[in-house]
């Protein structure tokens, strides 16, 4: 094996790998640095996949608990119709199935790597000098880069003052999609993705879940109208919500976690649980990496780089959760790693720089029920000066929803006046993060509301939902 290279990456999630097979495809001579025994990164492992996987058990486990209204009969109510038993759920076959889909994703990323001869070097990347990687352990060795590294590191669980991650009591969600016992209770420190995801599935698996948030409302990046739709429905689910409550302290037992908190009217309140799971979000992995030495520009650990990903060091690029730009808050999303990565390949190949609208980059959260979103909430885009009308528009209006049993929700159509232009949707409710690509598509090509409106929609389908959203904009909903 060749120790020089045009492109090396460092780091194979989902920006890495991609920019890797971009770069490939584009007939560079390619080499992807992985110190974790797999490739995939954080996504496939630890996050996106194994997350989502849970949430469809979740999911199964919510059908199956309805089996009287679905006409199911299960167990010994197959033989005796009406008499039952009770829907329980074994967690080693969970796991099971869930490590399962992970072996079989990261595996294909491996067969990716080898059709297009990809060298997979297995150990940490550190920057040594002008196109030069150092693998300080593993296959150690030296890596010259003739045309670009590729930075993509991603990013880790973020810790919390005056709460010691112990991975027992105090667990990440690392642990988290781990676990083999089904709490009793549970306290979720966080309200991002992350933390209602979670609270979904282990609410869904029978445990009590507290979701504790600093801000004033849940999902505090979606729009306003979704923020309060979920909390209406975790607290018809049973979860009990904390907004504006700040973790003052943590002291961890043998079989539980107690915690002190602070409430909005400034009162302390004690919070018990079997554990508490941290989820405040994810911060920029560069440990080992050499990032300072080498001469990039860190702010709060994340890699600052321009518009086309370069870091200001020549030879030097870097995509994904661990960079920083002028734009505030560089979304951390896998989708967006891998655009960032096919962009950045191609630049580095000689092809024309296609830069990314971060405005027209969807947000996907599979809690119950899911929330997609993509381009400017309400609030945001009367702050930029626009002339708003809104359009909204009910699940529970739709056959398929009523079909489905899933009724709860909304979709939510931002426009602007006086050109009729679609600037944001936002929706909550059943097959979100499904239904957000026509809107992401719509933004992506400047559509209009009466474009929208004009665009037939399948009945019965939950995508019925947009367009009759798009008809609300007008004031001339047909079905509300």
């Amino acid at each position: 094996m060749s120790n020089e290279y045009d492109v090396v990456v460092i780091g194979s999630g989902t920006g890495g790998y991609v920019a890797a097979i971009r770069a490939a495809q584009l007939g560079l001579k390619t080499a992807v640095v992985e110190r974790a025994p797999v490739l995939g990164g954080t996504c496939l492992n630890w996050g996106c996949i194994p997350t989502k996987a849970l949430l469809e058990h979740a999911h199964a486990l919510k059908i199956a608990q309805d089996w009287k209204e679905w006409g199911l009969t299960i167990g010994e109510a197959a033989l005796r119709q009406g008499s039952g038993q009770a829907i329980g759920i074994d967690m080693n076959q969970v796991q099971a199935r869930k490590d399962k889909i992970v072996k079989g994703l990261t595996g294909g990323v491996e067969f990716l790597f080898k059709k297009n001869k990809i060298d997979w070097i297995k150990g940490s990347g550190r920057l040594a000098g002008k196109g030069t990687v150092e693998i300080a352990e593993g296959d150690k060795q030296t890596l010259a880069a003739k045309k670009e590294i590729i930075v993509a590191t991603g990013s880790q669980p973020r810790s919390v003052p005056g709460v010691e991650v112990d991975r027992k009591r105090v667990i990440t969600s690392d642990e988290a999609i781990g676990l083999r016992e089904i709490p009793a209770s549970i306290a979720i420190l966080g309200s991002g993705a992350v933390g209602v995801e979670f609270g979904s599935i282990f609410r869904r698996f029978g445990s009590d879940v507290t979701i504790i948030e600093l801000l004033p409302r849940l999902v505090p990046i979606e729009d306003e109208a979704v923020s309060a739709e979920l909390e209406k429905s975790f607290k018809r689910q049973g979860i009990k919500v904390l907004t504006g409550t700040k973790v003052t302290g943590a002291k961890s037992g043998a079989k539980s976690i107690d915690l002190d908190a602070q409430t909005p009217d400034g009162k302390t309140a004690k919070i018990s649980a079997d554990y508490l799971l941290v989820a405040t979000g994810r911060g920029p992995v560069t440990d080992g990496l050499g990032a300072e030495e080498a001469g990039l520009n860190l702010e709060r650990g994340y890699i600052r780089v321009d518009g086309q990903y370069r870091t200001g060091v020549q030879g030097i690029s870097a995509i994904g959760d661990v960079i920083t730009f002028d734009k505030p808050g560089h979304p951390q999303l896998a989708h967006l790693s891998s655009a960032e990565g096919v962009a950045l390949a191609e630049r580095i190949a000689g092809r024309e720089f296609r830069a990314i609208n971060y405005d027209q980059v969807p947000g996907c959260t599979y809690c119950d029920p899911e929330i997609g979103s993509v381009g400017l909430t309400e609030a945001e885009a009367k702050q930029r000066g626009y002339d708003v009308r809104v359009g909204s528009f009910k699940f529970g209006v739709l056959g398929r929803a009523r079909i489905a049993g899933e009724t709860e929700g909304f979709v939510k159509i931002v426009a602007e006046t006086k050109y009729d232009e679609v600037l944001g949707v936002h929706m909550i409710g059943p097959r979100s993060t499904e239904l957000v690509a026509e809107a992401t598509l719509a933004l992506r090509l400047e559509c209009t509301v009466e474009e929208l409106i004009r665009t037939i929609h399948a009945h019965p389908t939950m995508s019925e939902a947009v367009g009759e959203a798009a008809h609300a904009a007008h004031g001339a909903a047909i079905h509300a």
